[in-house]
């Protein structure tokens, strides 16, 4: 892969910290850790006024950055899985690029050549939530299949811990200056903590004996590995919960088939939660050389950002739409596909159907019952080097006709539907080619591009050369990340549902 000539960098913006990540001329991800304020090792602390609006955070890390480092050329945006929706920027911010969590964590082993099995669980359990996505490796693609969430209120569920122990100490929560020395605190002493915490795990009887250690101060005030075990009470609690949402995924404690584990944010430091986690899954996979759990899905955000590594969120599936074709004379039910396993990439440009090399046309027709017949060249199938019109009829009574669109599983076939679109009429002898996109924030669009008029005595093949009038996009949601085998009524081989023509 190629890298951007200009900066590249990486944000994730968390409810507690501003990171943002680069590469180093070694091709090592690092925090850039020059912007005032920050707290090595964590980032920039998010101010008060911005946590819980992903926007105004954004704008926060961008604006530090860009005051201190120049504009990049690239941004890379962590997400979570199911919020994919691009926050407002500073205006003179590259629009950026969205990535998951799941997809910024495993782009991070993947290009430091961990193995990944082809079922996984990233569990990231950060300051806002525990979260346990649910991922499959499909054809070289990651697809996001199911994610259980445990999001305690307003505190939080890591932050909720850090003001557990502030509280404990008689400290506010929201001054930034004794969060900041409490996250430090807790980083140069984590053996410390994790001693007595680990006694008093393996020895309940006596654990009043331990909980009174002093592992660290902060503001003059002592912290006690009471004061923190308090506070940790909530985490395996939020862990559970976060798989409960999740039915099916086995949690009855190790197998040697078991689904790989990868533990990632800033809570997954903390050796009684990783304990939990194995005790319920099984042992997480290690981190590339020792990285720091709260920074592996900025740092692979970052490698993605300058490109030394694919992220891998191509849609890993095939997308078709059914028709009614006439081959040679006679009629039948097919799949034209659009988009081939693996082509569709979130904000990437739009991919249309081909045969032959060349994209395929579609000739619609009126919606009334004459001429309501969106007629399509796929090129020479014939054998004979004629051309093949495909038909789609509209449902009775409607103001459009229906197409429904079908996804295709990668190496098995499997089918299942995904959406049904409405085209509207567009007269007689209006031409389109017709393809699928993923929006930003991954869901997709079916597209088409009006061609102009059929010409009386020219050949289809030359008949696309008019000039095209805008797109027409019809949305179609979230693609099914799992196809399921096909019923009856969908094999292609089978007659519309009903006889009054209705689309297949």
């Amino acid at each position: 892969m190629t890298t951007h000539a200009a900066p590249a960098i990486a944000v994730d913006a968390g409810t507690r910290f501003l990171r943002v990540a680069r590469v180093r001329t070694d091709g090592t991800p690092e925090l850039v850790e020059e912007l005032p304020g920050t707290v090595p090792g964590e980032g920039l602390p998010t101010p008060v006024g911005v946590r819980g609006d992903r926007g105004a955070a954004l704008r926060a890390a961008y604006t530090a950055y860009r005051e201190h480092c120049g504009t990049p050329g690239q941004v890379v945006l962590v997400v979570p899985p199911q919020e994919r929706t691009v926050p407002p920027g500073d205006d003179r911010m590259p629009r950026p690029r969205l990535l998951d969590t799941p997809h910024a964590v495993l782009a991070l082993l993947r290009h430091a050549g961990t193995r990944t099995a082809p079922r996984l669980l990233v569990c990231d359990l950060g300051a806002s939530a525990a979260e346990v996505t649910e991922c499959a490796v499909v054809g070289g693609s990651v697809t996001v299949a199911r994610v259980g969430r445990f999001a305690p209120g307003d505190d939080g569920y890591g932050a909720a811990f850090d003001a557990a122990v502030l509280a404990g100490a008689g400290l506010p929560d929201d001054d930034p200056e004794v969060l900041r020395e409490l996250v430090q605190a807790m980083r140069e002493n984590a053996r410390r903590v994790e001693v007595p915490l680990d006694r008093m795990a393996a020895r309940p009887d006596r654990a009043d004996r331990f909980a009174d250690t002093v592992v660290f101060a902060v503001a003059g005030r002592e912290i006690t590995a009471g004061m923190v075990h308090r506070a940790l009470d909530g985490f395996t609690g939020g862990v559970d919960r976060a798989l409960a949402g999740l039915p099916g995924v086995r949690t009855a404690g190790p197998d040697p088939y078991r689904t790989q584990v990868i533990a990632v944010g800033s809570q997954a430091r903390f050796g009684v939660l990783l304990r939990h986690l194995t005790g319920r899954l099984g042992r997480p996979t290690p981190l590339p050389d020792g990285t720091d759990p709260a920074l592996a899905a900025v740092f692979g955000a970052a490698l993605v950002a300058g490109g030394h590594v694919d992220p891998a969120d191509r849609y890993p599936h095939a997308v078709a739409v059914r028709v009614h074709r006439t081959v040679v004379g006679r009629p039948r039910d097919e799949e034209l596909l659009i988009s081939p396993p693996g082509t569709l990439e979130p904000g990437g440009a739009t991919v249309f159907a081909e045969a032959g090399g060349e994209r395929v046309r579609v000739r619609t027709g009126s919606a009334d019952g004459a001429g309501g017949r969106a007629e399509g060249t796929a090129g020479p199938v014939d054998g004979t080097g004629g051309w093949a019109d495909g038909t789609a009829r509209p449902a009775e009574g409607a103001g459009g006709r229906e197409v429904r669109i079908v996804v295709r599983a990668a190496g098995t076939g499997a089918a299942a539907p995904a959406g049904v679109v409405t085209i509207p009429p567009s007269g007689d002898g209006a031409r389109f080619h017709v393809g699928v996109r993923l929006a930003v924030d991954g869901t997709a669009r079916l597209v088409l591009q009006p061609l102009g008029r059929s010409r009386p005595g020219v050949h289809p093949a030359e008949d696309g050369m008019l000039a095209q009038s805008p797109p027409e996009e019809f949305p179609l949601g979230v693609l099914p990340s799992d196809p399921q085998p096909d019923s009856p009524s969908d094999s292609p081989s089978d007659p519309p549902p009903d006889s009054e023509g209705a689309p297949t």
